[in-house]
């Protein structure tokens, strides 16, 4: 939902400062494995360590510069096909080490299963909401929006990690089973777009007309003389 109401107010900021990085001589590839990388580090440093203040600002940093990276190929004036790729690949990293090192705080020092059962369902479904538009789109369907997307995601789960990090209790395991119940239902949502856009594609395909097919065809019986010549 963020993607639909924030991009613009969000591109007026990025966009100047992804011309600069370009004029650095910077791409947005190489924007794109440093964030991943460093969020990737952090979260694995500091959530199973319990330093829960760190993890979240150090996280939350790093994924900021993947607003970058678009802003640099719109500054650059192309995309590229690996680049897309490159960009849905890390961040399904970022998430899944993200939800990982959570989940590890919650089993080993917090000692709360029930706050780690709901890191690894909203792990599992990040990554399997993600599958679902990608499937989609390589069929020729769409399968946008949602309730949480991305963004949202990230917000809710460092907005519990860094409340418990400033001494505020239950907020990790409320944001998480929070964040789990959204997530099914974003699920539910892109499953049924899917479903709308197979049946909008079917329809279609139904109602035009049909192809005759390439190669010779067979001779009409009126135009077949005696003897088997055609005219």
């Amino acid at each position: 939902m963020l993607n639909i109401f924030a991009r613009a107010s969000v591109s007026r900021v990025t966009d100047p400062i992804g011309r600069t990085l370009v004029r650095a001589g910077l791409t947005p590839n190489a924007m794109t494995v440093i964030g991943t990388a460093g969020a990737v580090a952090c979260a694995l440093a500091f959530f199973p360590q319990g330093l829960l203040l760190w993890g979240t600002f150090t996280v939350w940093g790093f994924a900021m510069l993947d607003l970058l990276d678009g802003a640099m190929a719109r500054a650059r004036g192309y995309g590229t096909p690996f680049g897309a790729v490159l960009d849905a690949t890390c961040d399904r990293l970022v998430d899944g080490a993200l939800f990982a090192a959570i989940a590890w705080w919650c089993f080993v020092v917090d000692h709360n299963n029930r706050a780690a059962a709901a890191a690894l369902i909203c792990l599992v479904l990040a990554q399997v909401i993600s599958y679902v538009k990608a499937r989609a789109e390589a069929s020729g369907l769409e399968a946008d929006g949602g309730l949480i997307e991305r963004a949202e995601r990230l917000i809710i789960a460092l907005v519990g990690t860094g409340l418990h990090g400033l001494g505020v209790p239950w907020t990790v395991e409320i944001t998480l089973w929070l964040l789990a119940v959204l997530s099914a239902v974003t699920l539910i949502q892109r499953a049924a777009a899917v479903a709308k856009a197979a049946r909008a594609v079917a329809a279609r395909q139904a109602a035009e007309p049909p192809v005759a097919p390439d190669g010779p065809q067979a001779p009409l019986a009126g135009d077949v003389r005696p003897g088997g010549a055609q005219p």
